[in-house]
């Protein structure tokens, strides 16, 4: 069972901001050893990070043992609820570099928003000024990974785009497009399943609309309660979960409206043009917004799919 960060105590914040502190730093580390040879300068920052983190994990310790002693409760971030879900980007190799910058903003984003919920959790000065200082750190922090793209040089009015298009990424573009995959793949079987079977328009149509409908307060419900978005950032749990449950229902809907036509040959028809335009939208968002190369992504999205059209259609044909 995780916890929730309200029920946590000032010793158990403590703890947790120095395994999330150590983590940190341990992971700027793999990007710094990843990057050394093809960025150099990108490397140095990463360094010049971890050695940071170190500094506020032995500030964070020091503090701990002043108050509570040497013993530190096990207490991590995937023990907690509402910290992201990180994929382990630092293994890959080779790294990109903006794949590590684009880690390292939210990674910022994240321990700023911690640090700031955690003040309001402490009652003792000495912690909520050393907790304070940390804020405004990570704060500085999130402007460092923002420029680490090589000749990165924004405005204010470009920063303050690049900041809500991140924003709109997490809260939006992320949940929408985990729903539109969702709903355009896996309604596929039970439409054409029933569309073969039946040989009806009308049936696969109530088929095809159930299993969207059904498809999307699933998947509205699962993002919802997945992260409550207090350490995140990434905004209200019901927006979010309202958009991936929109965007599920949606999926299936776009291929199951043309069954609305009675001739089963023509429905058949424009409902598999609809498939191979969703599929191909999708890979297109995700090499948009997820850096995800579009060969890559058409390749595993459209592979996908026709897996699971050709298991409905066969069960359909049985």
């Amino acid at each position: 069972m995780l916890k929730k960060f309200k029920d946590l105590t000032e010793k158990e914040i403590l703890a947790l901001a120095i395994s999330s502190e150590e983590e940190d730093g341990r992971i700027y580390g793999e990007f710094a050893d990843a990057l050394r040879e093809s960025y150099p300068a990108t490397a140095t920052m990463f360094e010049e990070m971890r050695e940071e983190e170190v500094v506020h994990r032995d500030r964070l310790l020091a503090m701990f043992r002043r108050r509570f002693g040497e013993h530190i409760p096990l207490i991590r971030r995937e023990n907690v609820k509402g910290f992201l879900t990180r994929r382990p980007t630092w293994l890959v190799r080779p790294l990109g570099v903006n794949v590590a910058r684009k880690q390292a903003e939210v990674m910022e984003l994240e321990a700023q928003r911690f640090y700031q919920r955690a003040i309001a959790r402490t009652t003792d000065a000495s912690t909520r000024e050393l907790l304070n200082k940390l804020a405004d750190e990570e704060r500085k922090h999130t402007q460092t990974a923002g420029n680490l793209e090589k000749n990165l040089n924004l405005t204010d009015r470009q920063q303050e785009d690049e900041s809500h298009r991140k924003l709109f990424l997490l809260q939006v573009v992320q949940p929408g497009l985990a729903g539109l995959m969702d709903g355009s793949v896996s309604t596929l079987a039970p439409l054409f399943a029933a569309a073969f079977a039946t040989h009806k328009s009308s049936d696969a149509f109530l088929v095809g609309l159930a299993a969207s409908v059904g498809a999307g307060i699933s998947m509205g419900f699962a993002e919802a309660l997945s992260d409550d978005g207090s350490l995140t950032g990434r905004g209200s749990p019901w927006i979010r979960g309202a958009a991936t449950g929109l965007m599920t229902t949606a999926g299936g809907i776009g291929h199951t409206l043309p069954f609305l036509i009675s001739s089963f040959h023509l429905a058949t028809t424009i409902a598999i043009f609809v498939v191979m335009v969703e599929l191909a939208v999708i890979a297109y968002i995700r090499h948009r917004y997820m850096d995800t190369p579009f060969l890559q992504a058409a390749f595993q999205v459209i592979v996908g799919g026709l897996l699971v059209f050709f298991t409905g259609y066969l069960i359909g044909s049985s």
